[in-house]
């Protein structure tokens, strides 16, 4: 027997009364995420362009947990990861949280490397 879909988002907080209610619900959240990335990526308020933490802007830091929170809500609903054990759900989420983090560890620690090489004149700037 099939298993009846959750007609809810946000833990309960929103409820609908049928599939299409709902995905428009989700569509109207993914909208509003990325309305606020596109916004931010037009209007570049001063604050988060020259604001840096662990060697990257703000802003930079603000489109990686956007970017990561319409994947990982993504997954959540259209992939029914709410509907698994908390197990499975927790190997599937956290694995590529670990290894973006670490992906992002080397490549800023590599990034910050070559540019000191540059800016220090071990090697021209040629492009």
């Amino acid at each position: 027997m099939a298993h009846a879909h959750k007609l809810e988002i946000f833990r309960g907080l929103l409820k609908f009364k049928s599939n299409t209610q709902k995905i428009w619900g989700v569509l109207i959240f993914l909208s509003i995420i990325t309305a606020v990335e596109v916004a931010l990526g037009i209007a570049k308020p001063r604050a988060l362009t020259h604001a840096h933490f662990v060697g990257m802007k703000l802003i930079n830091w603000v489109f990686i947990i956007l970017t990561l929170v319409k994947a990982y809500y993504i997954a959540w609903d259209f992939m029914h990861l709410r509907d698994e054990k908390s197990s499975l759900r927790r190997a599937i989420v956290w694995t590529p949280i670990f290894l973006v983090a670490y992906l992002l560890f080397i490549l800023l620690f590599e990034a910050d490397y070559i540019y000191n090489v540059y800016k220090d004149g071990f090697i021209q700037w040629n492009f």
